[in-house]
């Protein structure tokens, strides 16, 4: 399961390719189509046979020509025997060997240090609301507004490791922290973590995913046409966290909220209602702080900043899942130590300025062409709606 810890642990995820029915066929990145003996680790075959059945079963993308067309040949004996990038084969490397490669510091977990970015960054949320509320200026807002956004995201990011286990070996101090920083910014501890848990588990699966996963074609085609608009069309894929966390995604049932909805296990309802009653705990906190501060104070001190806070995450989870620039994997942070084992997978993210306004091209881009996937098939690729794709309908 290659795909996963790439995911986790690299940041690497595929930005075209997604799992079929019935099985994770593309949990791993992408590999070669044809590989030569160059190609490949010392004393390791061919696997000719492997790709030949796997490709007997993939549903042809929309603009499969553009992937053979942009693809890198896998070395000279590949490029002579026509050899081309396939991003639904398997790799030719395993999880045991990404993990060797890994130094060993970055395995260890510093509660300390894990303890020192909370302050910081709760500190930092203070700081900037304190001084905000002093200048109450109207040039001040908008400055406010993004930083503040933006140190909500780190809250939750925060919260995050520590739903993942990351922030320190100690389950309580995790539990602890993670339910202080995620109800400050209204989510629900446990209800996010056990479903982020099953996204982990079947990344880039098209059931069984559940952020951001696509829509196979007979569930996309039963949408009423304004679900499809909202759905593909900007601003609104932008604030779509708060209503996934109450009723998930289209094609899903249940509800982050509820104990007894089908994402979580019979064992794991103690920690849902833990979870759900801190959230509200929060709500009747916010409550009392627009009573006395007043509505408007609030809305400009709390609202507007979560809302920056969810169009960042959703932007971030929706490119992990769809990034449209390049049909390769891709790579948040640095994994220096990784790129013997990955190879000509290793692939740096496109730099930018102080803000990554490039983000906004590729996401409007993806929006306007990755619409759903086909219903059958182990590998698939999104494709394109023509008809609620104006771009599209004017090239024909």
């Amino acid at each position: 399961m290659a795909r996963l810890v790439l995911s986790e642990c690299c940041g690497l995820a595929p930005l075209r390719l997604r799992a079929g029915r019935g099985a994770i066929a593309a949990p791993s990145p992408p590999a070669a189509l044809s590989l030569s003996a160059a190609a490949l680790p010392r004393g390791r075959p061919a696997p000719a046979a492997i790709h030949r059945d796997w490709a007997l079963r993939v549903s042809a993308p929309t603009r499969l020509t553009s992937v053979v067309e942009e693809a890198a040949p896998l070395g000279e004996e590949a490029a002579a025997e026509g050899g081309v990038f396939d991003p639904g084969a398997p790799p030719p490397f395993g999880l045991a060997e990404i993990r060797a490669a890994i130094p060993k510091h970055c395995w260890v977990k510093d509660p300390w240090r894990s303890m020192s970015y909370v302050l910081r960054d709760v500190l930092v949320v203070l700081g900037l609301a304190a001084a905000a509320a002093r200048l109450d200026s109207w040039l001040v807002w908008p400055l406010y507004w993004a930083a503040q956004g933006t140190m909500f995201w780190a809250l939750f990011v925060l919260g995050h490791d520590c739903g993942h286990g990351s922030f320190s070996n100690n389950p309580k101090l995790n539990s602890v922290v993670g339910h202080i920083l995620h109800s400050s910014i209204l989510v629900p501890y446990h209800g996010w973590r056990i479903s982020h848990r099953t996204h982990h588990q079947n990344h880039g699966h098209v059931e069984k995913d559940e952020s951001w996963h696509p829509l196979p074609e007979r569930l996309y085609k039963s949408l009423d046409f304004m679900t499809q608009k909202l759905r593909f069309t900007m601003p609104f894929p932008l604030l779509a966290f708060p209503l996934y966390l109450f009723a998930r995604s289209p094609g899903k049932s249940g509800s982050h909220f509820n104990p007894s909805s089908p994402l979580f296990q019979p064992n794991e309802k103690k920690d849902i209602i833990t979870s759900t009653a801190s959230w509200l705990a929060m709500v009747g906190v916010l409550a009392g702080l627009t009573f006395v501060m007043g509505p408007i104070q609030m809305l400009k001190l709390y609202a507007v900043p979560y809302f920056v806070f969810v169009a960042w995450l959703d932007m971030v989870t929706y490119l992990h899942h769809h990034g449209h620039e390049d049909k390769l994997p891709w790579y948040r942070g640095k994994t220096e130590a990784a790129k013997p084992v990955l190879g000509k997978y290793y692939k740096e993210p496109k730099k930018s300025g102080p803000l990554p306004v490039h983000l906004f091209g590729v996401l409007a881009e993806s929006l306007k062409q990755d619409h759903y996937v086909s219903d059958t098939g182990d590998v698939v690729y999104y494709q394109t709606d023509k008809k609620t794709n104006t771009s599209a309908q004017n090239s024909d």
